[in-house]
């Protein structure tokens, strides 16, 4: 059976809630990282031991320090990283960042749902693709 680690880079406390307790209600997700800022998602990286990277990235776009296009920026243009997929969990439905975020490589973008019951959807529908469907790359 898989063991899942995702990386959750988002400032919001209620995103950050919802979303880790339908990550928590997986049985493949077994670790949960949590960075608050752009910043800290980019130092996260810079001191990861081998072995250790997540199998896939939640990254909000409006963060403090470093936006999560500076992040993902950082992830895909890094030999270390670039693999692991990036997927954009964001408010914004700009043209704009959508295409700057598939030209900077992300794997996914998906815009955040207002509806508590439609965010906690994408989510499980999230989880569910990148856990049980997709193949994603260990080290």
């Amino acid at each position: 059976m898989k063991s899942i680690h995702v990386l959750l880079v988002e400032d919001n406390e209620g995103d950050i809630l919802l979303t880790t307790e339908m990550l928590e209600e997986s049985k493949v997700v077994k670790k949960i990282t949590v960075m608050r800022d752009g910043k800290s998602a980019m130092e996260f990286f810079e001191t990861l031991k081998t072995g250790n990277q997540p199998d896939f990235v939640l990254l909000d776009i409006n963060l403090p320090k470093k936006t999560g296009h500076e992040v993902l920026h950082y992830i895909k243009t890094n030999g270390k990283y670039n693999q692991i997929p990036v997927i954009m969990l964001t408010t914004s439905s700009s043209d704009k960042d959508i295409l700057l975020a598939y030209g900077q490589h992300a794997n996914c973008y998906v815009t955040k749902p207002v509806e508590f019951g439609d965010f906690m959807s994408a989510i499980s529908k999230i989880n569910d693709f990148w856990t049980n469907i997709a193949s994603i790359p260990k080290t």
